[in-house]
């Protein structure tokens, strides 16, 4: 059984100069609990979680089936928005997107499909540090950055085991730090997937997220590498947010001026 949330932080938080905050959010193709489809109650809870970055699953794009929700994040959060659809057809454009308050240098999408299972995939982008509120320029002149890849894996335990393997084959920028989130659809504490992450990141709190109003399972995870600027993660669990979707909101802070 997962701790509750005020009880679970990555390591002992030292008070930085200054924290990042992140976030990753199932959004149920803006469908909440009460089977009523809206954009703008999902922009709502992103508008609570006070995050700088936040990676979206579930994201309808456009097509016939169901109206485009990035253009309502993006505007009523005002933040930047990109789309990683998985499925792009007429009737229906799907998939991840990444909303940020900080400058997009780099977008790259991951194509993590197996078989005739559900197309998947991972957002994958390149945040820029040095354009934050307070942020001052590094020590030696370099551009610091964050990799930040969202992604839904799949539900079986197999092509979730091959798309970890794909995932981690893809982390090529050591000396760039890495954020890893998203619904990794994992339901047991130490399924295969998640043992295969502890290879490349150290295993990170987990509350339950799923399913929102009586939470039993930690299906959302934020990892990250290097792990020491993880201070803690968090579930979200306003009135809102209980109804807004069928997954709570997952957030935690990262320390990054005492690092980069």
């Amino acid at each position: 059984m997962n701790a509750p949330a005020s009880t679970m932080q990555a390591r002992p938080v030292s008070a930085p100069a200054r924290a990042l905050r992140i976030a990753t959010y199932n959004i149920h193709d803006t469908v909440g609990t009460d089977g009523r489809r809206s954009a703008e109650r999902i922009a709502d809870v992103i508008g609570e979680l006070d995050a700088d970055i936040v990676a979206l699953q579930e994201v309808p794009l456009g097509g016939s089936f169901a109206p485009n929700a990035l253009p309502i994040l993006r505007e009523a959060t005002g933040m930047d928005a990109i789309a990683g659809p998985t499925l792009d057809t007429p009737e229906r454009r799907y998939g991840n997107a990444i909303l940020s308050r900080l400058p997009i240098r780099a977008t790259r999408s991951l194509d993590l499909s197996f078989g005739t299972r559900e197309a998947r995939g991972a957002l994958d982008v390149d945040v820029s540090l040095d354009a934050g509120v307070g942020a001052r320029p590094a020590a030696d002149g370099a551009q610091r950055a964050l990799r930040v890849v969202a992604t839904h894996l799949g539900l079986t335990a197999r092509e979730r085991r091959a798309q970890i393997r794909a995932l981690i084959a893809a982390f090529d920028t050591p000396r760039m730090p890495v954020i890893l989130m998203g619904d990794l659809n994992e339901w047991f504490v130490w399924g295969q997937a998640l043992r295969m992450l502890v290879t490349h990141f150290r295993a990170a709190p987990a509350p339950r997220t799923f399913p929102s109003r009586l939470p039993m399972f930690a299906l959302d995870r934020i990892w990250m590498h290097p792990a020491d600027r993880l201070l803690d993660v968090q579930v979200h669990r306003s009135m809102r947010a209980r109804v807004a979707s069928d997954h709570l909101p997952l957030v935690a802070r990262i320390a990054w001026e005492h690092y980069w």
